[in-house]
C-alpha cells in the first residue's frame, strides 16, 4: 500500500461498514455531508475486509438486515475498493487501524470502540452528531 494520503481527487477517508448505513438509519447523504464538513475535496475508500463484511450482512437471515446491507452495497459502488492483505486473525476493524496509521487519513465510524482505538493513536474520526449532521473529531 502506498503512504500517500492525497490522491488526484483529495484526501481519502477510509468508510467502515457502518458508515454506508447511516443514510437509511438517520436519512443523512453522507457524501454531501462530507463534502460540506471538510471543505476539500475527498475520495471514499472502503477497504476489502469491510465490503465482505457488508457482504456477509446482505446473506443475513433478517429481512430488514439484508435490505440495508443492499442498499449499504449500492452506496459502497460510489467507493475506491483497496483490497488489504489480510493477516490472520485482524478483524475488519484491526485492518481499519492499521491502514488509518499508514496512510494518516480520517476514518467514518459510529463505532464508540473502534473511535477511541483511532483517537488513542491520533487518527481523525468523523461520525454522526445527534443524529442529524456529521462531526470530526480531530484535526486534518
Amino acid at each position: 500500500m502506498t503512504k500517500r494520503a492525497r490522491t488526484a481527487e483529495g484526501k481519502k477517508i477510509i468508510l467502515d461498514s457502518n458508515a454506508l448505513f447511516v443514510p437509511s438509519q438517520f436519512r443523512i447523504d453522507i457524501f454531501e455531508e462530507l463534502r460540506k464538513l471538510l471543505n476539500v475535496n475527498f475520495e471514499a475508500v472502503l477497504l476489502s475486509p469491510n465490503l465482505q463484511e457488508l457482504e456477509q450482512l446482505a446473506d443475513s437471515e433478517s429481512p430488514k438486515m439484508r435490505k440495508n446491507a443492499g442498499f449499504a452495497l449500492r452506496l459502497a459502488e460510489k467507493c475506491r475498493l483497496v483490497d488489504v492483505d489480510e493477516r490472520d486473525g485482524l478483524s475488519p476493524d484491526d485492518v481499519i487501524v492499521n491502514v488509518a496509521k499508514e496512510w494518516n487519513c480520517p476514518v467514518f465510524t459510529n463505532d464508540r470502540q473502534l473511535r477511541k482505538r483511532l483517537r488513542n493513536i491520533n487518527v481523525p474520526v468523523i461520525y454522526v452528531r445527534q443524529k442529524s449532521r456529521l462531526m470530526i473529531d480531530g484535526r486534518l
